[in-house]
């Protein structure tokens, strides 16, 4: 373990599960979406949310130390922000109503593939890959795949994949992509606009520390995938 791994862990003891009152605090946000109300709670905020959110990123360090060391795990670097953007949208809403947190390689945090967790009230969500990469990106991931069949396929089709997630989510192209005859046996797959799977869980697989090995249990299935884009990509 590095000195700053060791340093982490000291600051965020090892985690133990997301009180109950974590989902709970949500709800109640949800209702009261507003800076005055968040302002007079966001002590329980930190206590019930980022804080433990926080631990379980820094207990993530020794697991993917294992299974993917490229990858950073940084408990102050890693978690999205409570504020939402509301620059573009419609929903003035100033606060998001869950957690989440995104693990890229490190020294590529934008233009990577990587992994992802994200709770909120009802629903969790594990998983990997890269979202709706940009056009120069799609292009190294659509030809890695075109050259590289029989590995990508090994990895798409591979019965942990298959069975633990389907496939490959997200939308596709109605037509084969430009340079791409419809008729190449890939073709499916080349339609994908972004690349990436996961699973979801019911709120309560967060109240215990055997979240921490379920999300490392994930993230080891998925690493086959997360290394091929990100090869593709040219970043390992």
């Amino acid at each position: 373990m590095s000195k700053s791994q060791s340093f982490d862990l000291e600051i965020f003891p090892p985690f133990t599960g997301f009180p109950t009152a974590a989902i709970e605090f949500f709800k109640r946000l949800k209702k009261n979406n507003n800076r005055e109300w968040f302002a007079k709670h966001k002590t329980e905020y930190e206590e019930l949310i980022k804080f433990p959110m926080q631990c379980l990123i820094a207990s993530l360090q020794i697991p993917m130390a294992k299974i993917m060391p490229e990858i950073e795990i940084n408990p102050k670097r890693n978690i999205f922000r409570i504020h939402r953007d509301t620059r573009f949208s419609k929903n003035k809403s100033p606060y998001k109503t869950n957690v989440a947190a995104v693990f890229h390689l490190k020294g590529h945090w934008q233009d990577s593939a990587g992994y992802y967790v994200h709770i909120e009230p009802g629903n969790i969500y594990v998983g990997g890959g890269i979202y709706m990469p940009d056009g120069h990106q799609i292009k190294l991931i659509r030809s890695a795949i075109a050259e590289r069949q029989n590995e990508f396929q090994s990895i798409v089709n591979a019965k942990v994949l298959k069975k633990k997630f389907g496939s490959l989510e997200g939308d596709k192209l109605q037509r084969a992509p430009l340079g791409y005859s419809p008729d190449n046996p890939m073709i499916e797959w080349l339609k994908h606009k972004s690349f990436y799977t996961g699973v979801e869980w019911k709120e309560k697989e967060c109240f215990s520390e055997k979240f921490l090995d379920n999300i490392a249990v994930v993230y080891k299935d998925l690493e086959p995938l997360i290394r091929f884009l990100n090869e593709s990509l040219g970043k390992i």
